[in-house]
C-alpha cells in the first residue's frame, strides 16, 4: 500500500544549517489496517501528512503507493491514484454548498441529495439543516470539520489520510467521532491514516507509529505499544505526560 523509504525533510533556518523536521523516516503503512502517527507537539507528525499527499516535497527519499513511485506527483495525481486527505484546519469555499462538496468528492455529479443526507448522519450532522449551506464562514471549525470527514467518506479511496481530526472537535462530537472511524475501519476496503494524540483513536488502530524528534522511535501493533505509553514505560516520556497532561482518558 504505502511506503516511506528513508524519508526527509529540512527547511531553511537563521543559521547556515537547514533545520530538520523530517528525519530519515521508513515504514510500511499494509492494505486495510488503520495505523495511527502519534508523538509529541513539534514531532513532524502533521509534516509527514503533508509529504504523504503531496502537499510538501521530501528533501530525500522515496514514497511509494501500490509500488508506484509517487515522490514528485502532484497533490492532484496522488488524489487521482487514491489518496483523500483531511486537514488539520478545513479550508472554506464560498459559494460552494454542502451537497455540491459531497457530489464533488464522491465523483458522482448525479449523488442523490438523500445518498449526501447519509454521509452527513454519519458525522452527527442533521442533513436537512446543512446540505443547502454554503462551506464558509457562517459554519464554525467544528462544523466543517465534520463536513470535510463525510467528504472523505464519500471518496472511499485505498488511504484516507486525517491530520488530527478531533481538533475543533466538542466531546459529543468527538465521541461520534470515534464511531464514525470504527465504521470505516470495518467497512472500508482501504487504509486509514491518523495523525492524533488521542487515547481514544489510538485504541482502535491496528498498528501505532510513533514519532519522536522526527524519527521513528517505535512502530509495531497498537495492543503492544500503547499500555507502554499509557504506564509510562516507553522510552518516549513526553508523550506519555502529555496523555495524562491533557486528559487523553476523560477528554475521549
Amino acid at each position: 500500500m504505502l511506503e516511506l523509504r528513508n524519508v526527509s525533510f529540512e527547511v531553511p533556518s537563521e543559521n547556515s544549517d537547514n533545520k530538520i523536521i523530517v528525519n530519515n523516516v521508513s515504514f510500511v503503512v499494509p492494505d486495510d489496517k488503520f495505523v495511527v502517527i502519534t508523538g509529541p507537539n513539534g514531532s513532524g507528525k502533521s509534516t509527514l501528512a503533508k509529504l504523504i499527499m503531496g502537499i510538501e516535497k521530501p528533501t530525500s527519499g522515496q514514497i511509494l503507493f501500490d509500488g508506484v513511485d509517487i515522490t514528485e506527483m502532484s497533490i492532484t495525481d496522488r488524489a487521482k491514484m487514491g489518496i483523500s486527505f483531511a486537514f488539520q484546519q478545513p479550508v472554506r469555499f464560498k459559494g460552494i454548498r454542502v451537497l455540491d462538496m459531497l457530489r464533488l468528492a464522491s465523483g458522482k455529479a448525479s449523488l442523490s441529495v438523500s445518498e449526501a443526507c447519509t454521509y452527513l448522519a454519519r458525522v452527527g450532522l442533521c442533513a436537512k439543516d446543512y446540505i443547502n449551506r454554503e462551506i464558509n464562514s457562517s459554519l464554525s471549525g467544528g462544523e466543517l470539520k465534520r463536513i470535510e470527514i463525510a467528504s472523505v467518506m464519500a471518496r472511499g479511496t485505498r488511504l484516507s489520510v486525517f491530520d488530527e481530526p478531533e481538533a475543533g472537535i466538542d466531546l459529543w462530537s468527538f465521541q461520534n467521532l470515534i464511531r464514525v472511524f470504527e465504521n470505516m475501519r470495518e467497512h472500508t476496503h482501504g487504509s486509514i491514516l491518523i495523525i492524533s494524540h488521542q487515547e481514544r483513536i489510538l485504541n482502535i488502530a491496528d498498528e501505532i507509529v510513533l514519532i519522536s524528534g522526527g524519527k521513528v522511535t517505535t512502530h509495531g501493533r497498537a495492543d503492544t505499544i500503547l499500555p507502554e505509553l499509557l504506564a509510562g514505560t516507553s522510552s518516549d516520556m513526553t508523550l506519555c505526560s502529555r496523555f495524562h497532561e491533557e486528559g487523553g482518558k476523560s477528554d475521549a
